[in-house]
């Protein structure tokens, strides 16, 4: 392989990461906001458990495009280019963002309120949907072959920085203002302010050049018949889209309960008050974006898959001793934010860090963009759009008491490192889902 130029590798990376970064604010905001202000600004008065289970219903639905999203661009990602397809969805994600902000309420609009924000959810779940693979796949395809690991993570780190920046835009905003003030229009400002970083994003991802990879790829198949990339991908790799499915099933759990649901649970049933909670979010996506990395770093040199396990598996295994921790000591808010902190910002690092590598391995460059995608978000639709509305019928069952919650992340990441092992068993045994021996065993 060609060493990739040192210059185009980083703008690659730069450009992957701050799009990365912007694309997941842009979906974060909503989950951020579900649970403190959608459930009472658009839905009808009522039970607060009934509106804010329809709240998360919407951040749900995000979930059910996202693999639209995966198909759509990744297609035309593996025919036209990643590129194109980058700056493309960056734009989609960032105007739907943007339209959010300007929304009325239902007090104003009436059902007109719910149906505008679940069609802006629709489209930031296409948006997202396409980006993730994308700028994934431009770092790891331009990036040398013993650094890939490292080099695809760093795509991943604009989870945690999008995290970090929606948890903290909402929290300034609600720290610096009135309740009143900021249910009226204080919590829209991060919304708009998507506009301002979309315009940015466009400008840096316009100049990055094509992957070596696709070239390479696009000019093998440029005699060859016509092909859908969908097509043939289920035609020679249906078992390990199967398996990367599995594996994906931690991340999305795991995240949403931390992520998205603690912050209702913790001020709703904990009382734990919204500023102090959103803090423990904020430090969880601090640390993780140090982790990410590290960990990609790490599977360079022990092995994709043996980082991903492990990761998956102390996921699970910290369910339990970490819901005791918040449920027991609410008062001492140090162990509730320690009990998140580890857990969410350590070890779903070592999942989330690794999992682009894993997938992007697994998968012909010609089919590469589907095959990633399509995996990722398929799955992402049990795992992290139901989620929140799982996990707070869970709570609800027990009067708030999170141990049905925790069995379920236990069960959740121990299926997830099994997929990850019975890869590496595969790979490294006779091969009968033809996957290159590259993967994990380095």
């Amino acid at each position: 392989m060609q060493k990739p130029a040192a210059g185009n590798l980083r703008r690659v990376t730069l450009s992957s990461l701050f799009g990365s970064t912007i694309e997941w604010y842009d979906f974060f905001l909503y989950g951020t906001v579900a649970g403190m202000v959608f459930n009472k600004l658009y839905f009808p008065e009522g039970d607060p458990f009934i509106t804010t289970l329809l709240s998360y219903g919407v951040f749900a639905i995000g979930f059910l495009t996202r693999p639209l999203g995966a198909i759509i661009f990744g297609h035309f990602g593996d025919t036209l280019g990643r590129k194109k397809m980058l700056i493309l969805t960056l734009v989609i994600m960032g105007g739907a963002t943007v339209f959010i902000g300007l929304i009325p309420s239902y007090h104003q609009i009436g059902l007109w309120a719910p149906c505008l924000l679940i069609l802006c959810r629709l489209i930031q779940g296409i948006g997202l949907g396409g980006e993730w693979g994308g700028a994934v796949l431009m770092t790891f395809e331009s990036s040398p072959e013993k650094h890939r690991a490292f080099f695809a993570s760093i795509p991943q780190v604009g989870m945690s920085l999008g995290l970090l920046l929606a948890s903290a835009a909402i929290g300034l905003a609600s720290m610096l203002l009135p309740d009143e003030a900021f249910m009226s229009w204080g919590w829209r400002v991060p919304f708009l302010l998507s506009g301002v970083f979309v315009i940015i994003g466009t400008y840096i991802r316009k100049n990055v050049a094509e992957t070596e990879d696709f070239l390479k790829a696009q000019e093998e198949q440029k005699n060859a018949p016509k092909r859908i990339p969908l097509v043939e991908l289920f035609r020679k790799n249906t078992g390990v889209v199967f398996t990367c499915m599995g594996m994906r099933l931690i991340d999305g759990v795991f995240f949403n309960i931390f992520g998205v649901f603690s912050l209702t649970w913790l001020t709703q049933t904990l009382h734990i008050p919204r500023d102090q909670a959103i803090v423990a979010i904020l430090a969880s996506a601090l640390v993780m974006s140090f982790f990410i990395p590290f960990w990609g770093y790490m599977a360079d040199r022990w092995g994709r898959a043996r980082i991903f396990a492990m990761g998956a598996t102390l996921s699970g295994l910290s369910a339990f001793p970490a819901f005791a921790l918040m449920y027991n000591h609410p008062d001492n808010i140090w162990l509730v934010w320690t009990a998140i902190v580890i857990p969410f910002g350590i070890f779903h690092a070592a999942v989330f860090g690794t999992l682009s590598s894993v997938y992007s391995e697994c998968f012909d460059a010609s089919v590469r963009y589907t095959g990633i995608s399509f995996a990722y978000q398929i799955s992402g639709v049990f795992a992290g759009g139901l989620t929140p509305v799982l996990a707070t019928i869970f709570s609800d069952m027990l009067g708030g008491k999170p141990w049905l919650i925790c069995a379920y992340v236990l069960i959740i990441g121990l299926t997830s490192a099994i997929c990850a092992v019975y890869l590496w068993r595969r790979t490294h045994g006779a091969g009968s889902i033809n996957l290159p021996r590259s993967v994990l065993i380095k």
